[in-house]
């Protein structure tokens, strides 16, 4: 962002933040007139977050969601860009470096609708990483916000047209593991929404079902994920369908709360092979349960 920008933005960042206690959200009462409305294997965008592929950098790793069928995927700021822009981290790109990403993406004719963005404790931090998610042309970004940076994280998230889905790690790592501390950074802040990360909650001994029905009305993104047991941060995920995620619940709470929203496949864990074969028997296993909905 140009500097004489910036001081612009911050006034308009005060007073933003001055009214964002006078603004609610009304998703969650216009959910439940209008569920019969979604079909989920049309108006679900389903796709791949590329972290699922974090042993590599962005070029392979779009050639591998490429390989899968898959068209929606959802960048981190913190992939390395690849050889010919010298192995940097995509948040220390400059615009041009950013615009052959961009161009990369539009070869393998896939769409980046979102961004997981890391940004740290200072405004500057987070200005630059919208800048980068405006310049990707993302409609949200997935993250986990200062809990004393709600207001601005809001207020910059109005500026630049662009929702925040607020992520959740495990309880030790993030404060939104608890879905009562994501639904008070919801309040009052009308740009925030959820990213539901279905395998991490049970880390944190929180049932998925349980939490995608408290923030029913919020959620615009989930991050498809299973794990073998409750109460482990240590655990690494699993294959989707093959731990304790009750997927078929969850699926028709979704449809019920008329969620029309992202689901990305994402996996922590690296197989020996990479995890090309994962993600397919993965994407089976969604396109199943998709056709079981009613």
């Amino acid at each position: 962002m140009k500097k004489a920008i910036l001081p612009v933005l911050l006034l308009n960042l005060f007073f933003a933040a001055c009214n964002s206690g006078q603004q609610s959200s009304a998703t969650s009462d216009s959910t439940a007139t209008t569920a019969s409305t979604v079909d989920p294997s049309k108006d679900w965008k389903f796709g791949v977050a590329l972290w699922t592929f974090h042993d590599v950098d962005f070029p392979p790793a779009l050639d591998k969601v490429d390989s899968v069928g898959l068209k929606y995927i959802e960048p981190n700021t913190f992939t390395r860009a690849g050889a010919e822009l010298k192995d940097s981290i995509i948040m220390s790109l400059s615009p041009a470096g950013i615009e052959k990403l961009k161009a990369l993406i539009a070869q393998k004719g896939l769409t980046c609708e979102s961004i997981y963005i890391a940004g740290d404790t200072t405004l500057k931090s987070w200005v630059k990483q919208f800048d980068i998610a405006k310049q990707f042309g993302v409609q949200f970004v997935t993250t986990e916000p200062p809990l004393n940076m709600w207001n601005q994280v809001d207020s910059l998230a109005g500026a630049y047209g662009i929702k925040v889905a607020i992520h959740e790690h495990w309880n030790g790592f993030s404060h939104y593991w608890d879905t009562d501390t994501t639904l008070m950074a919801i309040k009052d802040h009308p740009n925030f929404y959820v990213c539901a990360d279905l395998g991490h909650w049970p880390k944190s001994g929180v049932d998925p079902l349980d939490a995608v029905k408290k923030l029913s009305g919020h959620i615009i993104a989930v991050h498809f994920k299973d794990i073998a047991a409750y109460n482990d941060p240590k655990l690494k995920d699993v294959v989707t369908g093959t731990g304790v995620v009750k997927f078929p619940e969850i699926f028709a709470e979704l449809k019920r709360q008329n969620f029309n929203g992202h689901i990305y496949i994402e996996r922590d864990s690296i197989e020996p092979a990479g995890n090309v074969a994962s993600v397919m028997q993965e994407i089976k296993y969604y396109n199943d349960q998709v056709s079981k909905l009613k």
